[in-house]
């Protein structure tokens, strides 16, 4: 999950929480220049400082991946695009305990988002001994869908290489709360149903739209407490915007469906703290 602040100022300075899950870079490399991104060269795993603030994935640099304040579970969310309702077994300190991970990636171009979390995966096999089995579960989820008006959704005006960018960033309100932007950029819908999945909604989301284009999109909303794992300040923000499902139908032309469905879950078999650096 790439990270990163869109803003003339300093992240730190603007954003409490950053979820950016992005392929950044404007345009693909050739095949043929691409290292096989299996694994990690060198990965660093340290426990989160007690005070730490905001979780985040976020390439640092071209070759340098960072995972900042990250649960097991929520790490394995990542890396498997599961919610942590499709995820269960393993011990309790899974979720209690929180990591960060400096890692560094082959050569000097950026990965990939799936290129991220199949080296995130190999990672959790080997410095976590992670091994799960899967099972279909029935689960609530959200589907997202076309509105009755119709999509408002305007096509790519990125060249046909470009990676896709897809953030959504935390800013802290005047009055208390928070408000999240979500500039996308060249994202299709599996893309946007994926970033819901991962880091912002409490249960599963599947694209039902149909809709098989890239387009450019600007989200804004205000979360609640059931977004981004609860991990948001709390507060009342002076002027707040719709919420995240308001937000989708009227900016975005479609809309989240409660409903439920069959998810093909993840179930911890062994797991262990990771080995020394």
């Amino acid at each position: 999950m790439n990270l990163m602040a869109r803003s003339c100022l300093k992240p730190e300075a603007r954003a409490v929480v950053a979820f950016i899950i992005a392929a950044a870079g404007m345009f693909a490399q050739s095949p043929a220049t691409r290292p096989a991104f299996d694994s990690f060269e060198v990965a660093t795993i340290k426990p989160s400082a007690q005070d730490s603030k905001g979780r985040y994935i976020r390439m640092q640099s071209a070759h340098r991946f960072f995972a900042k304040d990250y649960s097991l579970k929520a790490l394995v969310g990542a890396a498997y695009n599961l919610t942590p309702q499709a995820i269960s077994g393993g011990p309790a300190w899974i979720e209690s305990d929180r990591y960060d991970i400096l890692a560094g990636t082959p050569g000097e171009i950026r990965p990939t988002l799936d290129e991220q979390m199949s080296m995130l995966r190999n990672l959790l096999a080997d410095r976590f001994k992670l091994t799960f089995h899967r099972e279909q579960k029935e689960l609530s989820l959200y589907a997202l869908l076309v509105a009755k008006g119709g999509s408002k959704l305007k096509e790519s005006s990125a060249p046909p290489d470009a990676l896709p960018e897809t953030v959504s960033v935390v800013y802290p309100e005047s009055g208390g709360g928070v408000r999240i932007v979500m500039p996308a950029r060249n994202a299709t819908m599996a893309q946007l149903a994926s970033i819901m999945n991962r880091a912002i909604l409490d249960r599963p989301v599947v694209d039902k739209t149909g809709l098989t284009g890239r387009y450019d999109f600007d989200l804004e909303w205000t979360p609640d407490e059931t977004q981004f794992g609860g991990n948001l300040p709390a507060g009342t923000p002076e002027h707040p915007k719709a919420d995240l499902y308001a937000a989708i139908q009227q900016q975005l032309g479609l809309r989240l469906e409660a409903t439920r469905g069959p998810i093909e879950a993840l179930v911890i078999d062994r797991v262990q703290r990771p080995s020394e650096n």
